[in-house]
C-alpha cells in the first residue's frame, strides 16, 4: 500500500518557514496566505508562488480540503514587547478567529500553531489567553498538546524559545492518541562561533553609533561574537536592525571593529539553507528572519506528526 500525501495550508506564512520545514515527499502545500508584501516577495522568490493576501478577505470555500493547518499567527498583541491587548486588539487579536473559522469549515485532521513564549502568561480580562485558545480549539473537537521548545536543542546556535500548539480532530481517530511534541532532535548543540564569517565590510557599525548607543554605558548589554564564541547567540528579533536595542548580538569584525550579523549568519541562527533567497532590503531580511520559525524545529514536528497520522489516521 502506498503511503498518503498529506495536504497542508500555510497561514500567516511570512517567508515560508513552516512550509520549508513541512514540505517533503509525504506532504503538499495547497494554500498559503500572507498580508505583508515584502514577505510575499521573498516567499515567491523561494517557492515560485505568491501567497493569497489578507486572511480576512479570503473565501474559505475556495480553499481546497486539507489535512494539516499550519499557522504562526501574529504575536504582537500577546508579546511583552507589544501592546499586550490580546483578543481586545480588533486588528490583530481577532486573527486567531480566522483560524477557528477555517478549522470549523474544513475540519482538518490536525493543526500546528506557533507563538511567543509570553503567550502563556498573557491575560485577556481575568482569564489566561492561552486557556481561551485551548478552550476554543477543544470546542471544535480538537485534542490539544502544547510545549515550549528551545531551538538550541535542534542544532542551531540560537537560544530561542517558542510555544507550539498541536491539535488532532478527535472524531477522525478511532482510538486514543498518544503524542509527544519533540523537545530536541539528534543534532549536537552548536557553537555560534562555528557560523561566524570573517572580513566582512558591508555590515559595519560606525564608531559614532558604537560610542553613542552600544557602549554608552559600560553594562555589557550587547553580546559580542567572534569565531571563537561558544554556546548559543541571543534570540534574533524582528527589530534587530534597530541597533539602539542594546540586547542584540554583534560581531567583532570589519573596518570599524564591530558589525551586524550577516545574512548567512542569520540564516544559520534560524536553520534556513544557504540557498534561501532574500530579494528585499537588509532591513526587511532581518525583520523576516526575526519573525520566522526555526526550520529544524518544524522539521522534527513534521516528522513526528506524520508518524502519528500514519499510525492513527490510517487505522481509522
Amino acid at each position: 500500500m502506498s503511503l498518503p500525501v498529506y495536504k497542508f495550508v500555510d497561514l500567516f506564512s511570512g517567508i515560508g518557514g513552516f512550509r520549508l520545514g513541512f514540505q517533503n515527499e509525504r506532504t503538499e502545500c495547497v494554500f498559503s496566505s500572507e498580508i505583508d508584501r515584502y514577505a510575499s516577495k521573498t516567499y515567491e522568490a523561494n517557492f515560485g508562488e505568491v501567497p493569497s493576501g489578507d486572511i480576512n478577505r479570503i473565501n474559505i470555500k475556495q480553499i481546497v480540503d486539507f489535512d494539516i493547518l499550519l499557522a504562526g499567527f501574529p504575536c504582537q498583541p500577546f508579546s511583552s514587547i507589544g501592546l499586550r491587548e490580546g483578543f481586545k486588539n480588533k486588528e490583530k487579536g481577532n486573527l486567531f478567529y480566522n483560524i477557528l473559522d477555517i478549522l470549523d469549515n474544513k475540519n482538518p485532521a490536525t493543526l500546528v500553531l506557533e507563538n511567543v513564549k509570553g503567550l502563556t502568561n498573557h491575560k485577556t480580562g481575568k482569564n489566561k489567553t492561552i486557556d481561551i485558545i485551548f478552550s476554543e480549539l477543544e470546542n471544535l473537537g480538537y485534542e490539544i498538546y502544547s510545549d515550549i521548545i528551545n531551538s538550541e536543542n535542534f542544532g542551531v546556535p540560537q537560544a530561542r524559545e517558542r510555544l507550539f500548539i498541536i491539535g488532532f480532530k478527535k472524531q477522525l481517530f478511532k482510538e486514543k492518541l498518544t503524542f509527544k511534541i519533540p523537545k530536541k532532535n539528534n543534532s549536537q548543540k552548536a557553537d555560534i562561533g562555528s557560523f561566524i564569517e570573517s572580513n566582512l565590510s558591508n555590515y559595519s557599525i560606525s564608531k559614532h553609533l558604537q560610542e553613542n548607543y552600544l557602549f554608552k554605558k559600560n553594562d555589557n548589554k550587547p553580546e559580542i561574537l567572534s569565531t571563537k564564541s561558544i554556546g548559543s547567540a541571543k534570540t534574533l528579533v524582528s527589530s534587530y536592525h534597530k541597533i539602539q536595542r542594546l540586547t542584540g548580538s554583534f560581531v567583532k569584525d570589519g573596518p570599524t571593529g564591530l558589525r551586524l550579523l550577516s545574512e548567512n549568519e542569520c540564516k544559520s541562527l534560524m536553520g534556513f539553507p544557504d540557498s534561501f533567497r532574500f530579494p528585499v532590503s537588509r532591513t526587511q531580511m532581518y525583520r523576516q528572519l526575526g519573525n520566522a520559525v526555526v526550520i529544524p524545529v518544524v522539521q522534527s514536528i513534521s516528522e513526528t506528526l506524520i508518524e502519528a497520522l500514519d499510525k492513527y489516521l490510517l487505522k481509522a
